[in-house]
């Protein structure tokens, strides 16, 4: 069961109205990176999660993750405020109301035409919210590795938005919110290192020849050694087989003789005539009159 508190998690300043930052913000509402998307993954993982400790820890973050979403929110509305007011009751003239909405050059106007100046459930190019964002695969321990990465990338996000406002209470918002992203990376890091074995993730194990072994695929210049090609647990192949199993390389299947008769009358019926030469359209449209 969830309640509201009427209460922010973090106090809202905003300092000056302002449509474009507030549609720069919707990355974090309704954007991939954003608290919704951070929040779902976390719950329906919570939900599935059969350790009682990790479950509570994905609904406790899920739920934080939701108080986040309305900071976000509440910031978007009070940027968009005075917009909002002033296109509602038609304060300005067209084309006075088109350049506060553009702001410096971006597409705030789409989401104040669109949603009055609320907090849309939108990336900051309009594009819709989508349950796609969520990865979970129901393996804690692939879950909670694209959990880390989530929250990693979500700071990044803060990071960038902090560096195109100079209001200082957004920033003060924002730095507060980026650096729970810190505290939650660390909680599902701990969490993936309680459990015993938790690399590879799943049960099978994999195979041993070729668990161990980084083959350079690229050509040219030798490779440039470091600790992701050699080292503990790696072996360079600097000249992998054109097959690893030893095999010819080649994909072949065993057929049917009611398959493979079948299959020989199509290739015949669609056999190419490699002497004939024929000119087409776009020869006869390209020749000069």
């Amino acid at each position: 069961m969830f309640i509201h508190n009427k209460r922010l998690q973090y106090t809202v300043r905003v300092g000056a109205t302002d449509p474009g930052l507030a549609n720069l913000l919707l990355e974090l509402f309704g954007g991939p990176q954003g608290e919704l998307a951070a929040a779902m993954r976390y719950f329906t993982q919570a939900v599935g999660e059969e350790d009682s400790g990790r479950k509570d820890m994905l609904y406790d973050i899920a739920t934080e993750e939701l108080s986040h979403l309305e900071i976000i929110g509440s910031i978007v509305a009070m940027l968009n405020r005075g917009a909002k007011g002033e296109l509602a009751e038609n304060i300005d003239a067209q084309a006075e109301s088109y350049r506060k909405l553009h702001g410096a050059g971006n597409d705030s106007h789409v989401t104040q035409l669109l949603y009055g100046g609320g907090p849309a459930l939108t990336n900051s190019g309009g594009v819709p919210w989508s349950a796609a964002y969520i990865d979970t695969i129901g393996e804690p321990t692939a879950d909670l590795r694209s959990n880390i990465a989530a929250e990693a990338r979500a700071k990044i996000i803060y990071e960038r938005l902090m560096n195109v406002t100079d209001d200082p209470g957004v920033r003060d918002a924002l730095g507060f919110l980026m650096t729970r992203e810190v505290s939650h990376q660390k909680s599902f890091e701990k969490a993936l290192y309680s459990i015993t074995g938790n690399f590879p993730p799943g049960k099978r194990p994999p195979s041993s020849e070729f668990a161990q072994v980084y083959y350079k695929m690229s050509q040219g210049d030798a490779p440039i050694e470091g600790p992701w090609n050699r080292g503990d647990g790696l072996r360079l192949v600097a000249n992998p087989p054109a097959a690893a199993d030893g095999g010819d390389g080649k994909a072949s299947v065993v057929l049917s003789h009611a398959e493979r008769t079948a299959l020989d009358a199509m290739a015949q019926r669609q056999q190419s005539d490699r002497t004939v030469d024929p000119t087409t359209g776009a020869e006869l449209g390209s020749q000069k009159k």
